[in-house]
This record gives C-alpha cells, sequence and structure tokens, in this order.
C-alpha cells in the first residue's frame, strides 16, 4: 500500500479523535529537545491505549518502556484519582524527561517512573508481591518482548488487560532474520498459544504495517 495513503489516512483518524492537546504536544517537544529517539506510539494509538484501559476498568496500570512518558500520560488520564501507573525505563536520563512531562500533564502523583533494566524491576516487584495489575503495556526491548510477557503474567489476574506495540515490524515477522524480529515472533507465537491467554493482534497502518497486540487474561 503506498505510504502517502497511509498516512494521510492516520492523519485523518488522528484529526477526528485525537485533536491537539498542549500537554502531549510539549510533551513530545521536550523529548525532541532532550534528543530522544521518535519512537513513541502515535496519537491514535495513544486513544486506543486508553480506550482499552478504560474498558477494562483499569486502577493499576504497568508500563515497561517509559521513553519520554508519552504514552504513560494517555495511560494515566484514565485512571481514577486513586489509581497508580508504574513505568520501568532503562535509561536515567529518559526517565528524567518522561517524569518532567508526567508533572507539567498534573499527574505527578500518579505515576512512579522506575529505572531499570525491565527483567530485573519485574522479578523485584514479583518478589514483593507487587501485582496484580489490571493493565500492561508494553513498548520496549524487543528482544525482551517473550521474557517481559511472561513475568508481566506474574504480575496478573484472570481479567488483567496486557497490550504491545510494534508486533508486525513492516512485515519483518513473517520472516525474521534479526534478533528482535525472531524475538517478537516468538511474542506473537506466545499470546496466540498460552492458554492463559485471549488475544489477537491488530493490524495498524502507519508509515508501514505494524501490530497492536490485545490480550486478556483468562486465568494462572
Amino acid at each position: 500500500m503506498d505510504a502517502g495513503l497511509l498516512r494521510r489516512v492516520e492523519d485523518y483518524i488522528e484529526a477526528l479523535f485525537a485533536p491537539p492537546d498542549p500537554a502531549l504536544e510539549a510533551a513530545l517537544e521536550e523529548s525532541r529537545r532532550a534528543g530522544l529517539p521518535e519512537i513513541q506510539i502515535s496519537p491514535n494509538q495513544g486513544r486506543i491505549l486508553q480506550l482499552l484501559a478504560a474498558l477494562a476498568g483499569a486502577r493499576r496500570a504497568l508500563e515497561i518502556g517509559t521513553l519520554g512518558g508519552y504514552s504513560a500520560i494517555h495511560l494515566a488520564r484514565v485512571l481514577p484519582e486513586d489509581g497508580s501507573l508504574v513505568s520501568l525505563e532503562i535509561e536515567e536520563r529518559h526517565a528524567e524527561v518522561a517524569r518532567r512531562n508526567i508533572e507539567r500533564a498534573g499527574l505527578g502523583g500518579r505515576v512512579e517512573v522506575r529505572v531499570g533494566e525491565a527483567r530485573g524491576l519485574l522479578s523485584e516487584m514479583i518478589r514483593r508481591g507487587e501485582g496484580p495489575f489490571d493493565a500492561v503495556f508494553i513498548d520496549a526491548d524487543k528482544r525482551g518482548y517473550p521474557d517481559y510477557l511472561e513475568l508481566s503474567l506474574r504480575l496478573s489476574r484472570p481479567g488483567t488487560l496486557i497490550l504491545a506495540d510494534n508486533l508486525i515490524r513492516g512485515g519483518d515477522v513473517l520472516e525474521p532474520r534479526d534478533e528482535a524480529a525472531r524475538a517478537v515472533s516468538r511474542f506473537n507465537e506466545m499470546l496466540s498459544r498460552d492458554r492463559r491467554l485471549d488475544a489477537t493482534i491488530v493490524p495498524l497502518l502507519r508509515e508501514r504495517l505494524d501490530g497492536f497486540a490485545v490480550a486478556r487474561v483468562t486465568g494462572l
């Protein structure tokens, strides 16, 4: 499909459902000034994230991969006043930018950004009995996706919503040739085969074809 058409369709949906938002635009600008990679979710994906978390009635959420806090702002906004989001980020510099963006959005009291390697942080959360979470969003190092899913399940309950981004990668998962694509392909297979999950992948039309996982934990 023509890349220009994909961009036009994305812009069309964004204009309808994700109009300009000062806090989100400020977060993007702050992240650019800080030199963070521009790999955050799109505004449309942010709306999907919000709607699904709201439909799940999420009060406690977990995010794996904070970057500049753009997705954290989307997710935290639909949590109740006494809700909470724990967001994990490997880079201290990214976490500092995210905290500023989250605070500017008025959500500092609802979001905790923790710094460290996700596997270690998740394992520590399991050890400390910090689960269960009502919603989990995975958008970090693709090579870690299979481990992130398994660890997230140990912090879940029946009914927990698990979401993940970048699962088609322009079609790379069809014939994976690098470690990241192979890991994502394994993650996708885990979603489809794990009896603890009811899941699917929703195709996304952006500059290239991608996919967004939607899964519900059915049993543990």
